[in-house]
């Protein structure tokens, strides 16, 4: 195992595991409203990067536009992605709302700044066509 991960400055050390999992996210807003200017975005950015913080994952890259946003989460294996999106959702739109109230109230549908769908994709590391040739190599006892 450590063919693969040795020499990689992402890993995450645990106890008992060394992992390097990552997650690109997209979030959308309700409707696909276009809500999100560069202030709320940068807020917004803040928000999550704090927000990974104490859900011990890290926020390596954000974007935006006015409809959506991008995520790139460095998460442990304890972490569920689903628990860490609804999560993430949650407490941002409260910020948001909190922030850019006549903003934002004006621009969402029921109360909800997030749509409840969303898009995640593991990432990084090795491609998955190295992975196979690595695993396929080994040395299996006869």
């Amino acid at each position: 195992m450590t063919g693969l991960i040795v020499g990689q400055n992402d890993n995450k050390r645990g106890r008992h595991v060394v992992s390097a999992m990552h997650v690109h996210l997209a979030l959308v807003t309700r409707y696909l409203r276009e809500v999100f200017d560069d202030a709320m975005l940068t807020c917004c950015e803040e928000f999550i990067h704090k927000f990974c913080e104490d859900f011990e994952t890290e926020l390596k890259e954000f974007n935006g536009e006015r409809d959506h946003v991008h995520l790139l989460v460095h998460y442990p294996p304890k972490v569920a992605v689903s628990k860490l999106v609804n999560s993430l959702k949650g407490v941002s739109a409260r910020r948001i709302r909190q922030e850019f109230t006549g903003q934002i109230n004006r621009a969402i549908m029921h109360g909800h700044l997030w749509s409840p769908s969303y898009f995640s994709a593991s990432c990084g590391g090795a491609p998955l066509a190295i992975v196979r040739q690595y695993i396929e190599q080994q040395k299996r006892p006869l």
